[in-house]
């Protein structure tokens, strides 16, 4: 089969080629790589490649950020790593709370991993259903007043037993154990407002991670 290629498209600006951008743990050449980085449609940094793509956009950064860095990070300078980690505020996954159920479980356990790596909070959302993992030894402000909260909301202690304590729920918790075979606080809601009354936040207190999970208005 006959194939016909340029290879030189890439450092074209009138070029047609959809590329993905890959930077690796080398200096930049500044000229090549603004034309590749406009017409990169996914653009990633290999570890340490993200040293240089800070360095290269010094007083532009806000316009040269990465859609992915990966690797071990044992190149990338702390520095660097702040710098486009505090870029995202919230990760959002779609998917992963239906179908089997040993794959559920799989999606609850990846939270407890991803706790360990970086401070953002992930959601998990499927359909009409979100969970998200609470930190231990933390208090947690939830806002509920989006409009889009259905009425059922939960509160699952996997892993391991959790001392808690909860205000703004139809059911709350005074430093109560939850704990599979005795206590788990599902099917429960948010407390009863007049409706003139704006819904105040839920609050959640527990000593270890505990997973909270909520219904979504989908029409």
């Amino acid at each position: 089969m006959d194939e016909e290629f340029t290879p030189l498209d890439c450092l074209l600006s009138t070029g047609t080629q959809k590329i993905c951008l890959v930077i690796l743990n080398q200096p930049l050449e500044p000229h090549f790589f603004r034309v590749l980085w406009k017409k990169a449609v996914i653009r990633a940094c290999a570890d340490g490649g993200a040293n240089h793509l800070y360095q290269l956009t010094e007083g532009e950064r806000e316009s040269f950020l990465p859609d992915y860095i990966s690797g071990d990070f044992d190149s990338i300078t702390p520095e660097v790593k702040t710098f486009y980690s505090e870029k995202v505020d919230t990760i959002v996954t779609l998917g992963g709370l239906g179908g089997r159920f040993d794959q559920i479980m799989a999606t609850v356990e990846t939270l407890f991993h991803v706790q360990k790596m970086s401070e953002i909070p992930v959601v998990v959302i499927q359909g009409d259903s979100m969970a998200c993992l609470l930190r231990e030894g933390r208090k947690h402000q939830l806002y509920v007043n989006t409009g889009l909260e259905a009425k059922w909301c939960g509160l699952i202690p996997v892993g391991s037993s959790c001392l808690t304590s909860t205000s703004g729920l139809k059911w709350n918790l005074d430093n109560q154990l939850l704990e599979f075979g005795k206590l788990v606080s599902t099917s429960n809601t948010y407390e009863e407002l007049d409706a003139k009354d704006e819904r105040k936040p839920v609050t959640i207190s527990t000593d270890k991670p505990l997973l909270w999970t909520m219904g979504i208005k989908t029409e």
